[in-house]
């Protein structure tokens, strides 16, 4: 995964391409960036984000968001492949008892996640791939396609699997590869669908779903602010 440049369009997104037959049903298994639970219990922590995780993650000082107002979380969640796995998310130290409060509502019904991991600076410089498929949170970014500051610059948005729930505006899809699964009619595991339990986990905490949008329909995301 994330190998394989896609030429770009004009518009800087990669070429929306056909879904690779081994992705149509994706259910890789997690690496472990973080040692995994000792056991089948969800655990969590919160804490202020640590100096070496800010420097790997996206924050800067232009960013609309103070460091100091942030929070690192690190929380259980179960893999594709069955493995009770670790994951980390910079937050909103504002969402961050939501977030763990949803994820283990989700660890508790096994839902799955492929990967969870903090954003580099070099994965929203390098070109596009159209095969990611890692939950996360923080990102210093704009909204796609815009210049205003998108929810994960402030650390208020989710996104859960994305490439089991891509993200779709007119014909372009995000992630490129990922248009087999905009056949919500056919359910596989870690797809977000509506009246679901992640939608309901999320709603339960007064966070949104940006699958429930009509332009664009952002299937993999969550937020606190609408947007």
């Amino acid at each position: 995964m994330g190998a394989h440049p896609l030429p770009r369009r004009p518009d800087g997104f990669g070429e929306i391409l056909p879904t690779p037959p081994e992705l149509v049903n994706r259910a890789l298994p997690t690496r472990d960036f973080l040692p995994p639970p000792t056991g089948d219990t969800y655990t969590s922590k919160i804490v202020p984000v640590p100096a070496d995780v800010l420097a790997r993650s996206t924050w800067q000082a232009a960013c609309p968001v103070r460091s100091t107002d942030l929070r690192y979380v690190t929380l259980s969640f179960w893999g594709f492949d069955g493995r009770a796995h670790t994951g980390e998310l910079v937050v909103n130290r504002t969402g961050a008892q939501a977030v763990v409060t949803v994820f283990a509502k989700l660890f508790a019904k096994r839902f799955p996640l492929e990967e969870m991991r903090v954003t580099s600076p070099q994965e929203l410089d390098a070109p596009p791939t159209g095969d990611g498929n890692d939950t996360s949170a923080f990102v210093c970014r704009p909204v796609r396609g815009e210049t205003n500051w998108s929810a994960h610059a402030y650390g208020l948005a989710v996104d859960v699997n994305p490439f089991c729930n891509p993200y779709t505006k007119g014909p372009l899809v995000l992630p490129e590869l990922a248009s087999a699964y905009l056949d919500r009619s056919h359910v596989r595991p870690g797809m977000v669908v509506a009246g679901g339990p992640v939608v309901r986990d999320f709603a339960a905490v007064g966070w949104s779903w940006g699958g429930a949008w009509t332009s664009p329909v952002d299937r993999m995301h969550f937020t606190a602010t609408g947007h």
